[in-house]
């Protein structure tokens, strides 16, 4: 249990596009906090979309009373929808997940707890994976796809996704907003500036879990990782960090011809005996299909001149 003597009043900011098919359970695990309910309130920002989100927000505010609907449909960007929440939350201490995710019930409690030390600014939960039945949900739980613990690794500044991550509201007043014209890689970037304000720290909250949805569909995974590249060249743009390194047709050659020759014979004896996978026997494949889709992100990605614009509370 949080300790009684810290339990400050939270606001919880939700950018939300064409999420009909998610909202339901989201609210449903947000009214499952163990947080006291008085203590919190739940800013749901429709990003101007097209599907039933919107009534589906008002369902969701009708019957909770610490829910609000908020709409912002001038800047198609999550972005932007998070600048909004942050301008209308009340409380100092603002938690951001996305609607396609899925918080544990101590996820509140757990992710605040760190922010009794008032040097703390930022604070990073864990995201792990909602059980999947596709080849490449299964791929992506197996790898710790979208683990927070390798982004607090970065060689340049440790940072986390906005899909589980909290912030003081001075920090925001120090370092100013999201950049509401950038369409990725907002969230190292918003850690970033914090952290080169060099008041603020960051730390990592381990058991303040967010279950995410992987992607199902190779069309998906592909643009997934094309968005990862088009990250890398926008923040090498914005903080000169290094671009990552691109994959070449010499590599592709070499590492097909690895897992032909040696990788795929020695799993699909481990299958047999039923001590591999399928995502064992084609996890090279899958690897080449993302590497190659990051590096296409990379290179043809070219950073708006709006997206260096910074809001300011």
């Amino acid at each position: 249990m949080i300790e009684e003597q810290f339990l400050p009043e939270v606001s919880v900011i939700v950018p939300i596009y064409n999420g009909d098919r998610d909202l339901p359970e989201l609210s449903e695990r947000l009214e499952k906090q163990t947080y006291p309910d008085e203590k919190v309130e739940y800013l749901l920002v429709d990003n101007n979309s097209r599907d039933r989100t919107a009534e589906i927000l008002e369902n969701i505010v009708r019957k909770n009373n610490n829910f609000h609907h908020l709409t912002q449909n001038k800047i198609q960007s999550s972005y932007a929808a998070r600048n909004l929440g942050i301008r209308q939350a009340k409380n100092d201490i603002l938690v951001f997940t996305d609607a396609d995710c899925r918080p544990q019930p101590n996820w509140l409690s757990e992710i605040v707890r760190p922010f009794i030390k008032p040097e703390v600014g930022i604070v990073v939960g864990e995201i792990v994976a909602l059980p999947g039945k596709s080849l490449l949900e299964k791929y992506a739980e197996r790898n710790q796809l979208m683990s927070q613990k390798f982004l607090l690794e970065h060689s340049f500044l440790p940072y986390g996704q906005t899909a589980n991550i909290a912030i003081r509201k001075q920090a925001f007043i120090e370092a100013g907003l999201f950049r509401p014209y950038l369409t990725t890689g907002g969230d190292a970037d918003i850690c970033w500036r914090i952290q080169k304000e060099g008041k603020w720290q960051l730390e990592f909250a381990p058991n303040a879990i967010i279950e995410h949805r992987h992607r199902s569909t190779f069309k998906n995974f592909r643009s997934q990782f094309r968005r990862y590249g088009s990250s890398n060249h926008y923040l090498h743009e914005l903080h000169g960090v290094d671009l990552m390194r691109e994959l070449t047709t010499k590599e592709v050659i070499y590492r097909l011809s690895r897992w032909l020759l040696k990788e795929l014979p020695r799993d699909s004896l481990k299958a047999i005996a039923r001590k591999a996978s399928l995502v064992d026997l084609i996890s090279t494949p899958i690897d080449l299909i993302g590497f190659q889709a990051r590096t296409t992100g990379q290179k043809e990605s070219k950073l708006p001149e709006a997206a260096k614009t910074i809001e300011w509370l």
